[in-house]
């Protein structure tokens, strides 16, 4: 009787199938894990744009409630005095910056919209209200806030002549006084994930009052002499 033996092991044909399985299944698992890379790395990227976008929205915002009426520029007649400045693509006022960038007391600050590579960019400069002038704003490069802007407009809203609410307004034309209230609006190019709040920011102080009070002395009255004063005046009013 003969005994035929089978050998052991696989054929061409199955080695070949298994690595054609192996292999699709290692390009699944790959894709699997590319696709999953991709949603952390874009979270994070959403992560530090809502971060920078929402510090930079608080820092606007307290800026513009802080602003203060005392003149920093006026004509050599002395007849018109500025104490804001305001258009579509640029605000100039006086008020007090955080921290060690205060130091000296108020300052003028300037916030405006560069055109770069990438959209636009919201930068401030500052100066010392005491001895300003205009070139000191750009003595230093200027602190960039936000970037990657497609549109970018601020409008503001005070009082017409007879006393009553204006419509808001992309022009500010009475530098002499403060507006009510000033709206930054932002919109950012495709490449930024988050969008910006509306920012609407009142001006807290009572700019007529305080205008009155600086009277003749101008810029070279100081912030707090003239809250100071803002305040014995209420007092002796009431």
């Amino acid at each position: 009787m003969k005994i035929v033996t089978r050998a052991l092991g696989f054929t061409l044909v199955e080695m070949l199938l298994a690595m054609t399985l192996m292999s699709m299944l290692m390009v699944l698992a790959y894709g699997g894990l590319r696709a999953s890379t991709r949603a952390t790395d874009r979270g994070q990227v959403i992560l530090e744009e809502s971060s920078r976008i929402r510090m930079a929205h608080q820092f606007v915002r307290k800026q513009l409630n802080q602003m203060i009426p005392l003149v920093f520029m006026e004509s050599e007649d002395q007849e018109q005095r500025t104490i804001f400045e305001g258009s579509s693509d640029k605000i100039r006022f006086v008020a007090p910056m955080p921290g060690y960038l205060g130091f000296g007391g108020p300052q003028v600050q300037e916030l405006t919209f560069q055109s770069g590579e990438e959209g636009f960019s919201l930068v401030i400069s500052h100066a010392l209200l005491q001895g300003f002038e205009e070139e000191k704003l750009y003595e230093r490069a200027p602190i960039v806030l936000l970037e990657r802007i497609d549109q970018a407009e601020f409008q503001f809203l005070g009082l017409d002549e007879e006393g009553e609410l204006s419509t808001w307004s992309s022009d500010w034309e009475n530098p002499e006084t403060l507006p009510l209230a000033v709206s930054l609006d932002i919109e950012f190019n495709e490449e930024v994930y988050v969008m910006w709040p509306l920012l609407i920011a009142s001006v807290r102080v009572d700019s007529q009052a305080l205008k009155e009070l600086a009277g003749e002395q101008g810029i070279e009255q100081d912030y707090s002499t003239a809250i100071q004063k803002m305040i014995q005046s209420r007092k002796q009013q009431q």
